[in-house]
């Protein structure tokens, strides 16, 4: 079942082209290792002694658990039902008393059964089985070495969120169906060459005894003398996931299936509310008997639907969502400076972090669904015209629940997966690279390979800088869309003009003798007050506009791949790939710029910069709009050029445009000037 993708071998890179050229490839490698600080890692554990007693305990819950709902297929009024059953009841039970005597022996401070009735009630236990006793004994028993066990445990890391329905039926598909069946009633195409047979999840009765730990534990490690084998190719989130789908297949949700019900369901009265840890420890019918006027009816209900007890909080689509119907909200209220800055967080907090998972399934879709948010801005600026906002505002959530249903409903293919994080790292990393490679350059050619250290400087403290701000928005501040996009686009305009600077001024020295005439009489002095630094300050704007950002797609990304981890792994081939590409545009830049005569180095190098200006004001007054910092009127027509930085607003194009003439200016009184050698 697990799919093993090819190994696919670490970059090396045999490059020697000196100080600048080893500098450029810690760069491009540098982002490999920056993307790794939100990839959480899974750490084996290990064993202190002969016996692990959380391991042991653990077993002794599901045995007992198995015991307390499979008992009934054995003996039904004192008489043996099914010698296979009662035997396997037997078996367990001897399982249970060896496991907790092992414990006993084991004189373990945190773990001391001979406080417990533990033991005791696996004696009796064995010998109610034994005596063919009633189900409400055996019950009796298995519940109370089940509470005082879950008392002595530690605290089970609990699972975070769950995967979208439809990636769980496929690993249910998968992994299940061929012995539990399609449905999950335990008629799969295996099922009959077992003995007993597989577990008939649908079975209301004995799904009411079933608590989702024994669920899980059953998936993470097996069952012992069964034909239930432990699935530990399949990840934690996985397993959870396959455990409370197990868990409700026996219960119909609500006709209505809402997620609205849902909600309503869970802001009742506070002790309908049941702790994610107690619900997944107890079955519902100790749930019932622990909370005081709650209705099975209500407990069957979360059942069918696990969803309740995750918060939608961290999915963007419903942050969006929630976002533009607050956004409404507040517009219908008279206050359209919140109604805008709640649709400016509908679009920057949600829907722009799976922008780049859409665009690998259908860009379409995702162009239309930003130009109707960034235009609904527009609508939600005039006053009293609460009929179009009405419209609008449906036509959107009617548009977010096809990008839903496009990204939960399709599982992203593996080349899909490898793609989009190859296209992530190529097109915010490039930009920067590029002003890297090209300040480095200039500096070669100029003779100062001692400033170089200065733009490593730069980039080197942008990508930390980068981290630390993407660990301290996870964990110590809040730092919204609208304040991520003012942050990138003041930092692309702020490039964008010292570029063009620094482009106009390469251009003036483009013939031979004026460069040499410059370079005797300013490069050293001027180097040496404080420019130094200012190429560190660009270097370090022009990668870290980029690098929060970078990190937050892929770990949205992420949250898209599925299977046994493998598709988690294409998203890493695709970093690696855009890395080894990146390189490789860094040691061609530095080869053959550096072999170029000075003039022709000069001139090339200038038009190099005054593109990147060029792209990267577009980019800096896009970033602005997207915060509502400028506003948003479109262009007649579709101009729109992605990687040249050109949208199809008229306050982009004209900025692009104002650049290009005051450059058209300078160069023509260059030229016109006495002084010019020709």
């Amino acid at each position: 079942m697990a799919f093993s993708p090819p190994y696919i071998q670490g970059l090396r890179s045999s490059l020697t082209l000196r100080q600048s050229l080893l500098g450029s490839k810690v760069l491009v490698l540098a982002l490999l290792l920056m993307m790794s600080t939100f990839i959480s890692a899974s750490i084996s554990a290990q064993q202190l002694g002969e016996i692990d007693p959380v391991k042991e305990s653990r077993q002794i819950l599901q045995m007992a658990e198995y015991i307390g709902v499979d008992y009934s297929e054995a003996v039904v009024d004192g008489e043996v039902a099914s010698e296979d059953e009662f035997a396997e009841m037997q078996q367990f039970a001897k399982l249970i008393l060896q496991k907790g005597t092992a414990l006993q022996d084991a004189n373990l401070a945190d773990f001391d059964l001979s406080q417990t009735s533990v033991m005791a009630n696996a004696q009796a236990l064995q010998q109610a089985i034994l005596a063919k006793s009633s189900m409400d004994k055996i019950q009796e028993l298995t519940q109370h070495m089940r509470q005082q066990l879950l008392a002595m445990s530690p605290a089970l890391q609990l699972p975070a969120n769950l995967l979208p329905k439809p990636q769980i039926e496929k690993l249910f598909e998968t992994n299940c169906s061929s012995c539990h069946g399609p449905a999950g009633e335990g008629n799969g195409p295996l099922a009959k060459s077992f003995s007993p047979q597989p577990t008939d999840f649908t079975e209301k009765e004995r799904a009411l005894n079933r608590s989702l730990l024994g669920l899980y534990d059953a998936i993470s490690a097996g069952l012992n003398d069964t034909a239930m084998r432990a699935f530990t190719e399949l990840n934690d989130q996985q397993r959870w996931s396959l455990a409370f789908y197990a868990g409700s297949l026996a219960f119909a949700p609500d006709a209505q299936g809402t997620e609205s019900t849902y909600n309503q369901q869970m802001s009742k009265a506070p002790h309908l509310k049941i702790a994610l840890q107690s619900w997944i420890n107890n079955n519902p019918v100790q749930i019932v008997a622990q909370h005081d006027n709650l209705a099975l009816a209500d407990v069957e209900q979360w059942r069918a639907t696990p969803a309740v007890f995750f918060s939608p909080s961290d999915s963007p689509i419903i942050t969006a969502k929630t976002n533009l119907i607050a956004a409404v909200d507040a517009y219908q209220k008279g206050n359209l400076s919140q109604a805008q800055t709640l649709a400016v967080s509908a679009y920057l907090d949600g829907f722009e972090l799976i922008e780049n998972n859409l665009d690998a399934r259908d860009s379409g879709l995702r162009r239309t669904v930003e130009s109707q948010l960034l235009n609904f801005r527009n609508v939600l600026s005039v006053a009293a015209n609460n009929e179009q906002v009405n419209v609008e505002l449906q036509q959107i959530l009617a548009q977010l629940d096809q990008v839903d249903n496009k990204l939960s409903g399709e599982v992203l293919s593996n080349n899909a997966m490898f793609s989009a994080s190859l296209i992530i790292l190529l097109r915010e990393g490039l930009e920067a690279l590029l002003v890297v490679i090209a300040l480095i350059t200039v500096l070669i050619k100029t003779q100062r390979q001692d400033a170089i250290r200065y733009v490593h400087y730069g980039w080197i403290t942008a990508l930390i800088a980068g981290g630390v701000t993407w660990w301290a928005a996870q964990s110590l501040i809040n730092i919204s869309g609208a304040s991520r996009e003012v942050m990138e686009g003041g930092a692309a305009l702020l490039a964008a003009v010292i570029l063009f600077y620094v482009g106009y001024w390469m251009h003036s020295k483009t013939q031979a003798s004026q460069w040499q005439q410059y370079i005797q009489n300013n490069v050293e002095r001027h180097l040496g007050t404080g420019t130094l630094w200012g190429l560190a300050g660009l270097a370090f704007i022009s990668v870290y506009r980029e690098v929060f950002e970078t990190i937050l797609f892929y770990q949205s990304l992420l949250t898209q791949s599925v299977g046994d981890g493998s598709q988690a792994s294409y998203v890493w081939y695709g970093l690696i790939a855009a890395v080894a590409i990146l390189a490789l545009i860094t040691w061609l830049m530095l080869k053959y710029s550096l072999k170029l005569p000075i003039g022709r180095f000069f001139s090339l190098s200038a038009y190099f910069m005054l593109i990147l200006a060029f792209v990267l004001a577009g980019k800096g007054i896009s970033a602005l709009q997207e915060a509502a910092v400028i506003a948003i009127t479109p262009f007649p027509m579709d101009v729109s050029v992605s990687w040249l930085g050109i949208s199809a607003t008229w306050q982009g194009v004209l900025a692009q445009s104002v650049l290009l003439v005051i450059f058209v200016l300078l160069l023509s009184r260059k030229e016109t000037s006495p002084n010019t050698v020709t």
